[in-house]
């Protein structure tokens, strides 16, 4: 079991030093169940050494999609020590993030196991993978009717992005929020008042890929805690209002020499001028190739759809890609190239579990590399204005159950990440699908009542 390799004796010395010098008193055992959302024991730290041994014990399904009945025995989380994260605004507790078994062996729904398991694959080809995200999230308020609305009521500009007096408004929030990430070492690059009203990004450095999955992990969890201590609440979902830009996730990746420490995604002599290699090229050709099944897992809810491949907003643009296709420095396709060396993949949404998303598209790449793949011709144009492409790409699933279809046929993905697993996963999203479609909405009655 990788987590309790990890947790050597000479590194669970170093931290159990490092706690009694600090003075932290508690830790959180966590874990991501399958939609991302983290579980956790409370462990008083005296105790975090047999835990580290022996993990902490979970009813699996209590949790639910766990791969567990009531009958079976608890599920244990061993914390990965590297993952130790103080919490800034009650720095007597140390979060870790942890991997999950039952006998001592990697657990098939763990999904922090499934990165580390196509991690694995790569290590085989001489690859380490590398990600930074910009995870956008919403700042709002709900009312008493259950409706929600942005908590800057004077945020109301119909283009408010990088709007100076709106980012400044919110500046107690903003700026508590960079500090305790510059706290943690993370190195925020910039902070920004995004496309839509009350939305707002953060950026901060790329990482390897399983350091940077845990962060976005413990960054949703630290943006919620810091919102509901102001009783407001901070959301990721995709598309919370139908006439503003949803939140994104745009992952930035490379992968490279485990070696020599090279970034195997840059040439400068590139003939298409975009300073990536071929093996970049095969890389991007992977995620062409299984990019509709891909959806599934980057945009899991029936609320990403209404995000993926709309076309307006009040600000004039959603910023979601419609099409299946890669370019330059062009916000409008699925993969741009902003600059040598690394790809931004713009699919992805604040929905997704950040270990999974990072395994799926790792491994929609390397299969792209293996079978040596070719993306074709970038396109250049703007997308969001060319209705007449069609016939030159594909078009991302437009639903939940298209993007669903898609990911059950798609035997790569399924294998890479887990055929026991993505059973489950199917079958969850599949019966989501079905409520949504099954539930009368409000729209539905106001259209249809007296209408027809």
């Amino acid at each position: 079991m990788i987590g309790i390799v990890e947790s050597n004796n000479k590194v669970l010395e170093e931290t159990l030093k490092y706690i009694e010098g600090k003075k932290i008193k508690l830790a959180l055992a966590s874990f991501s169940d399958l939609n991302g959302s983290l579980r956790a024991k409370l462990i008083p730290s005296s105790r975090l050494q047999s835990v580290c041994q022996s993990g902490a014990g979970f009813a699996g399904f209590a949790v639910g999609d766990l791969g567990h009945g009531p009958h079976d025995p608890d599920i244990l989380c061993i914390p990965d020590l590297r993952s130790m994260t103080i919490l800034p605004w009650n720095k007597e507790i140390a979060w870790f993030a942890g991997t999950l078994t039952e006998d001592g062996t990697p657990w098939p729904f763990c999904t922090r196991t499934i990165l580390l398991n196509v991690l694995t694959q790569a290590k085989s080809m001489g690859y380490t993978m590398k990600t930074g995200v910009e995870p956008e999230f919403f700042l709002v308020k709900q009312g008493e009717d259950g409706k929600i609305a942005p908590f800057d009521e004077q945020d109301k500009e119909l283009k408010p992005c990088y709007q100076q007096q709106a980012l400044m408004r919110n500046i107690e929030f903003l700026g508590t929020l960079i500090e305790y990430m510059n706290e943690l070492k993370w190195n925020v690059t910039q902070a920004d008042h995004e496309d839509a009203n009350g939305q707002f990004e953060i950026n901060f450095d790329f990482s390897d890929a399983v350091t940077s999955a845990d962060r976005h992990t413990f960054f949703k969890y630290m943006i919620r805690t810091m919102a509901e201590e102001r009783g407001l609440i901070a959301t990721f979902m995709p598309k919370p209002f139908s006439n503003l830009t949803g939140n994104g996730c745009h992952m930035h990746l490379s992968l490279w020499d485990e070696r020599e420490e090279r970034n195997v995604f840059e040439d400068a002599h590139d003939p298409k001028g975009f300073g990536l290699s071929a093996v970049a090229y095969h890389f991007i050709a992977g995620i062409l190739n299984h990019a509709k099944a891909l959806a599934a897992i980057v945009c899991p809810t029936v609320n990403s759809y209404k995000r993926l491949g709309a076309l307006n907003s009040s600000s004039g643009s959603t910023w979601a890609p419609n099409f299946i296709s890669y370019g330059g420095n062009n916000r409008t396709q699925l993969i741009r190239i902003p600059d040598a060396g690394r790809i931004e993949f713009r699919a992805m949404d604040g929905s997704c579990n950040p270990y999974l998303a990072t395994a799926a598209i790792l491994a929609a790449g390397l299969d792209g590399i293996e079978k040596r793949m070719d993306p074709g011709d970038p396109f250049n144009g703007n997308l969001y204005m060319f209705h007449s492409i069609e016939n030159e790409f594909d078009k991302l699933p437009s639903t939940l159950n298209e993007a669903i279809e898609a990911l059950e046929s798609d035997e790569v993905l399924v294998k890479a990440l887990g055929e026991t697993f993505m059973e489950t996963f199917i079958k969850r999203k599949k019966a989501e699908w079905k409520e949504y479609h099954d539930y009368v909405s409000e729209w539905e009655v106001e259209k249809y009542l007296k209408g027809y």
